[in-house]
């Protein structure tokens, strides 16, 4: 029998060396995992002198190995957390960050301004379905669609969906640059987090480099190539006074705004995430 604090310990320090960025919450929330515990319920325990027992014991370690070799966190215990949403990943899907939720924000404030009883939005390269998700659930008046072309993120999606019980978010497996035509004219927001790191800007972080599809990741030699694509289709998609909604790096905004600003769209702004840093930029159509 071991005592939770001294495994908590020993996991901490097993991560740090292995240059996890967060070591001693991700031993702590490994241990949750394990012990069906919230992580401010496992430092309680391990306070308290709790044990961990062999066969939970066995188990947290197989996990912690897993992360110390840069596994993502997520992939090991099955969910990321998302605004109010809990949601599952894995293999096959990108793990949804919290910079996006401010992606989320500014499409639900575009969609609350919209007079209409029902208002529509399109997600373009859903993932998981976070953003979409997320509007469906916290905008139960809006009509919501979502588009993913990776087969594997889409059953990701399917399965969120489900989960959250989302009825007026309608899922569709297929190619942003031509999806949805029968809603041409018709939409208010399109919101996208699009792949946008150039070919060569490998990601230093081998959670993302080795574990997030490259299909969500890459966005050809300059980062902006489905961006290009995503404006084209977001300018037949919405009506008029229409907002788009893009997620980028944070040297990308200038680029964009001028990209939008060629191709006919209206009074291009880049915004903040949660930490200051240039993340997403809307636009009207």
């Amino acid at each position: 029998m071991t005592l939770l604090q001294q495994a908590v310990d020993e996991a901490s320090e097993r991560l740090a060396a292995a240059g996890v960025p967060s070591p001693r919450a991700d031993a702590e929330l490994l241990a949750g995992h394990v012990l069906g515990l919230g992580r401010g319920e496992v430092a309680a325990r391990a306070l308290a002198g709790g044990p961990l027992d062999g066969a939970d014991r066995a188990a947290f370690d197989a996990l912690v190995a897993r992360r110390a070799a840069r596994e993502p966190l997520q992939h090991l215990t099955g969910i990321a957390g998302f605004r109010s949403l809990l949601l599952a990943v894995g293999p096959g899907v990108f793990v949804p960050r919290p910079e996006t939720e401010i992606v989320a924000q500014l499409a639900i404030d575009a969609l609350l301004a919209v007079p209409s009883p029902q208002p529509v939005a399109v997600d373009l390269g859903t993932g998981s379905g976070a953003i979409a998700i997320s509007l469906a659930t916290e905008l139960p008046h809006a009509r919501v669609h979502a588009v993913e072309r990776s087969p594997e993120a889409f059953a990701w999606a399917t399965r969120n969906a489900e989960s959250a019980g989302a009825e007026n978010l309608s899922l569709v497996l297929g190619d942003l640059a031509d999806a949805l035509p029968e809603l041409d004219g018709a939409v208010d927001v399109v919101v996208s987090n699009p792949p946008y790191i150039p070919t060569d800007a490998v990601p230093r972080d081998p959670e993302v480099r080795l574990h997030d599809p490259e299909l969500a990741l890459y966005g050809g030699e300059d980062g902006l190539d489905v961006v290009r694509v995503l404006s084209r289709r977001a300018l037949a998609l919405l009506r008029p006074g229409g907002a788009l909604v893009v997620e980028h790096a944070e040297v990308q905004g200038p680029a964009i705004r001028a990209l939008l600003a060629a191709d006919g769209w209206r009074a291009p702004a880049t915004h903040p995430d949660l930490l200051g840093r240039p993340r997403a930029t809307t636009a009207v159509r």
